[in-house]
């Protein structure tokens, strides 16, 4: 199963590579994790829990890219019986546009216990928590409170109708409820992509097989690209 959640974050890139990057941060705003804890003797390697259920991952790369992109990998996995995911890899990936960074994860796992839906709404309620954090300063903890305060009220209205005008408007009650977007404030998974924009070509995650967390150099990636060129043309030439 691979899943795709994309947001536009309008944020300097260094504070959120900190937020996705810093451990400590990370949990603040990601629903999937509890806690993460880096583990001293294997760098790079990392175990992770919520709720009691614990995993094990490691960052296969970092690296960044002369336009600006960054590209951060990783591979996790958890033997819990009741982990939602037992095996997967996937990578984020931060693009600087005119408008902000595109923040974006693609990763493949084998399913268990949750739903893949279930996992991607996660995922991408989560990401725009980040998104809010960053852009108005409004905490984690905040967006979380006003969230569940905002799906109090829908329920509280929903029972309301049901209680005073009986079922049929209370059905219609609901599904407005269920319609209506999220206030601006409140996170919402229905903001963020699940698929790349067609307009913006996604490429693959570049593998690696080095340093787990060496980052790829300027003068690397340039060298990189100028031998690639001289190959396309050598090849045309033939």
């Amino acid at each position: 199963m691979r899943l795709y959640i994309e947001i536009l974050i309008r944020a300097d890139m260094e504070a959120l590579w900190q937020a996705t990057q810093d451990p400590a941060l990370h949990t603040r705003w990601d629903l999937r994790f509890g806690h993460i804890h880096p583990l001293p003797e294997d760098p790079g390697a990392f175990r992770y829990a919520t709720l009691g259920i614990s995993g094990t991952g490691v960052s296969t790369g970092n690296r960044h890219a002369a336009d600006g992109t960054r590209t951060s990998a990783l591979r996790f996995g958890s033997t819990h019986p009741l982990s939602p995911i037992r095996a997967g890899s996937g990578y984020w990936r931060y693009v600087p546009t005119a408008a902000g960074i595109r923040f974006l994860t693609s990763y493949g796992y084998r399913p268990h216990v949750l739903p893949p839906r279930l996992m991607w709404w996660a995922t991408a309620w989560s990401f725009d928590r980040l998104r809010l954090w960053l852009e108005t300063g409004r905490s984690p903890a905040r967006t979380l409170l006003q969230a569940l305060a905002e799906a109090a009220g829908r329920t509280a209205a929903v029972a309301l109708a049901a209680w005073t005008l009986g079922p049929l408007p209370a059905a219609a009650v609901a599904a407005l409820a269920v319609a209506l977007p999220p206030l601006p404030g409140t996170p919402a998974a229905r903001r963020c992509l699940r698929h790349p924009d067609r307009a913006l070509k996604e490429r693959p995650c570049p593998r690696s097989s080095s340093a787990r967390s060496a980052p790829t150099s300027t003068a690397s990636t340039r060298s990189s690209s100028a031998a690639s060129a001289s190959g396309s043309t050598a090849a045309r030439r033939a």
